[in-house]
């Protein structure tokens, strides 16, 4: 019997908000073709923080150098496998953009919220990413 999960329960994502000098985000092609969001499910008991290492290292082999004491935006949303996710994202700053593709990055890109609406083959979350980011980049006052 498959579990059932009320809709009242969100999976933890902690994503990095990666931006370059144009306030463009980092978006990870992973290998069946999808742009991502840098960063995954958090760990029970870990921190945001280390999940975020964790997930980068883990996703793309770089170092993170900085990552915010609180989320920028969070947003929640049902993902393509039809499971609630409550998602968090941190400034984070990397070392290098030097990275090693692996199955989950094969390609790293920096996008617009308008390059994403072109873009066909993304997540729910980086489309629902880019229409928050749209009315909150960063930068902007609260």
């Amino acid at each position: 019997m498959a579990n059932q999960i009320p809709d009242c329960f969100y999976r933890v994502s902690v994503k990095a908000l990666i931006c370059d000098k144009q306030n463009r985000f980092l978006l990870v092609k992973e290998d069946n073709g999808f742009w991502e969001l840098p960063g995954g499910g958090l760990d029970f008991g870990e921190s945001p923080r280390d999940g975020l290492k964790r997930e980068i290292w883990e996703e793309m082999k770089l170092n993170v150098t900085s990552i915010s004491a609180q989320p920028s935006h969070f947003f929640t949303i049902k993902n393509h496998n039809n499971i609630f996710i409550a998602n968090a994202m941190y400034e984070v700053q990397l070392e290098s953009l030097n990275f090693q593709p692996t199955s989950e990055c094969v390609e790293i890109r920096f996008f617009s919220s308008a390059d994403v609406y072109k873009e066909l083959k993304v997540y729910p979350n980086v489309l629902a990413f880019a229409k928050l980011f749209e009315k909150e980049p960063l930068g902007s006052s609260s």
